[in-house]
């Protein structure tokens, strides 16, 4: 049962969270404007959690978790949730593992138990593995393909080397290929655990039918352990890797910033301020007045664990020097000084995207459970507003100088010129950018 001392408000005035014994733990989010509900259980694992050897099961268990149950086929688990006018839905990131269904409100404490029936009772069954395996290889070939993916994968690997942070969320082909129902039914008995599930649902609904119906659907789950790992260390280094048919070349440019646990909120005005919109130095600079590249982007991605702040663009290879050079002479010149003007527009931007992301249960649910798993607690939005509010030019200037003395990583992948290694180096040592 739920004990009262384990219900406690969270610093978000709309969200409480009770704990049940077995450590899993309930999150209503509180939306009662709202007719429908989006249910999802947080399971903390994915390819974070993975060995070179496993990688890609997280993912492979999530596709396979439709699959059956003991008490329903494939068929079912769709037809009860369509007969409740729901969707479902999955997936798989690096940090976690999430299962949603979306329908009315008053169908959330059903939404609870059909979701539990999956998580819990998947059976894996061999010939819809076989099939399954198909699936996610051509997944897997299209993800090969894809000279952004691939740059991606570069990146990561330059930056967390070992580490498995570094590893794909779509796995291995060899591991794919190889992996059985054995396997998979090993991997979810030690990793879907009391200790790491959040069973959340936002909308109008109450946490006690929401705690009453993850008792009966979870209670029990093995307590477990948290499913922890050590911290990365961000490494740096440059690759590129050439793709037939490519015309393109993609390039991802990052550095470490702190982790969610960390001050990071001055990286993250930084990746506004140099990439937020299109009157940004990177949009303005790159595709307004240079014509270098029709897409190019900058983010400060936080996890748990560690950060990254990330600058990437698509475009023609006779343009990567020119792109390059640009980039890095505009990061060098922020870590010199930042117009006042630049962090209003930066701030102002950051405060809509915050509401936006208000207006989306979806996404404050998987943030708010997230920020159970990661810091124990919700973090209240007010929170975030006020460490942004209070950032000065000077911090956001800092912010960028400290970028700069880290070790950069750089992926180029597509159609990639020969030499092009070479002379990303000489652009980044021009700037003294990233020990290079």
């Amino acid at each position: 049962m739920v004990h009262p001392k384990s219900v406690h408000q969270q610093g978000d005035a709309s969200v409480e969270v009770a704990t049940l014994a077995n450590g899993v733990q309930v999150l209503a989010l509180r939306l009662p404007q709202l007719p429908t509900a989006s249910v999802s259980v947080f399971v903390r694992t994915g390819s974070l959690h993975e060995s070179r050897r496993s990688n890609g099961i997280s993912h492979v268990v999530e596709h396979m978790a439709f699959k059956g149950t003991a008490q329903r086929n494939c068929q079912q688990i769709n037809l009860d949730a369509e007969l409740l006018g729901a969707e479902v839905n999955a997936h798989t990131d690096k940090d976690h593992t999430a299962y949603h269904m979306r329908g009315l409100a008053a169908d959330a404490p059903a939404f609870v138990a059909m979701l539990g029936d999956i998580v819990r009772h998947g059976t894996y069954p061999e010939a819809e593995l076989a099939r399954e395996r198909d699936v996610i290889l051509q997944e897997l070939s299209e993800d090969d393909d894809d000279p952004v993916s691939t740059a991606y994968k570069l990146f990561d690997h330059h930056c967390f080397g070992a580490h498995p942070m570094a590893l794909p969320v779509i796995g291995s082909r060899r591991v794919i290929e190889t992996l059985t129902r054995d396997d998979l039914l090993a991997y979810v008995a030690r990793q879907y655990t009391g200790a790491n599930v959040v069973v959340a649902a936002a909308g109008d609904v109450q946490l006690q039918s929401l705690a009453a119906a993850a008792e009966a659907a979870f209670g029990s789950m093995p307590p477990g352990t948290p499913n922890t790992v050590a911290a990365p260390q961000h490494i740096g280094g440059l690759a590129a890797r050439r793709q037939t048919g490519a015309s393109q070349t993609h390039v991802v440019m990052g550095f470490p910033i702190p982790a969610l646990a960390q001050p990071h909120h001055a990286a993250v005005m930084a990746a506004a301020v140099f990439g937020e919109g299109m009157s940004s130095p990177l949009m303005d600079e790159i595709r307004e007045r240079r014509g270098i590249a029709y897409y190019c982007s900058c983010s400060a991605d936080v996890y748990e664990h560690c950060g990254q702040f990330i600058v990437e663009a698509s475009m023609d290879p006779d343009r990567v020097d020119e792109y390059l050079g640009a980039v890095t002479g505009l990061l060098a010149a922020h870590a010199q000084g930042i117009a006042a003007v630049s962090l209003q527009r930066a701030r102002k931007q950051l405060q809509v995207r915050e509401l936006l992301d208000a207006e989306r249960p979806q996404r404050r649910l998987e943030r708010a459970a997230l920020d159970l798993m990661s810091l124990g607690r919700v973090r209240d939005p007010r929170e975030r507003a006020d460490a942004l509010a209070a950032l000065s030019a000077a911090d956001v200037s800092q912010a960028f100088a400290d970028l700069l003395r880290q070790p950069v990583a750089l992926a180029m992948a597509g159609r990639v010129k020969p030499g092009a290694i070479d002379r990303a180096r000489q652009a980044l040592a021009a700037q003294g950018i990233g020990g290079v």
